[in-house]
């Protein structure tokens, strides 16, 4: 099925449509829900939630950009809506500290692991989850992520910097970027 009948026939609210729709877009989406939840079963439930809006609201899809980007907006807004709802949000939330970081952005590598980033980043509070992912990986401003939060655009910009700092010390303190680092050295003496 082509994208253009999948939306055709969701919007007539076809079954098969509908089921070639959710498996074609589902496994990418659960990455996108995981990265924001608790555990995977939080995860499912949000893409689950996530999927009955894009059902109930595909008849405003415009063919404006990508089909997959208008799905991930939907997929994205219903997590933050999750979290709010269901104070998880709120819960972690710690700044007080967040001023005084110093961001060291050169000791970062550009590439690591996907998995390996995905599970540390999870081991974060999820106050500093939620705008790192929002940021870094969705590419909200910080204005967008303070309006979607109900926090301000300072906050934002102070949890993405800890949340970074924190970040850094899990992948330092696992050996992942000690272990990226040796590969680049490997890689640099090998002359690759």
């Amino acid at each position: 099925m082509t994208e253009e009948s999948i939306v055709q026939g969701c919007i007539k609210n076809d079954a098969v449509a509908q089921r070639e729709l959710y498996n074609r877009y589902s496994p990418k989406m659960l990455a996108v829900c995981y990265r924001f939840a608790h555990n995977r079963e939080d995860a499912e439930d949000m893409l689950q939630e996530g999927f009955i809006k894009v059902f109930s609201q595909i008849h405003t899809f415009r063919n404006q950009g990508a089909f997959e980007g208008w799905i991930r907006r939907i997929i994205v807004h219903t997590c933050i809506n999750n979290l709010k709802k269901n104070k998880k949000f709120n819960e972690s939330v710690d700044i007080i500290h967040a001023n005084a970081v110093q961001v060291r952005e050169d000791s970062v590598p550009s590439i690591v692991q996907a998995k390996q980033i995905v599970e540390c980043i999870r081991l974060l509070p999820i106050g500093y989850r939620t705008v790192l992912n929002l940021y870094a990986i969705e590419g909200y401003s910080h204005r967008e992520i303070g309006s979607m939060l109900e926090i301000e655009e300072s906050t934002s910009r102070s949890q993405y910097t800890r949340a970074k700092q924190m970040l850094e010390d899990i992948l330092l303190k696992k050996k992942i970027l000690y272990q990226q680092a040796a590969r680049k050295t490997n890689m640099v003496s090998f002359g690759q």
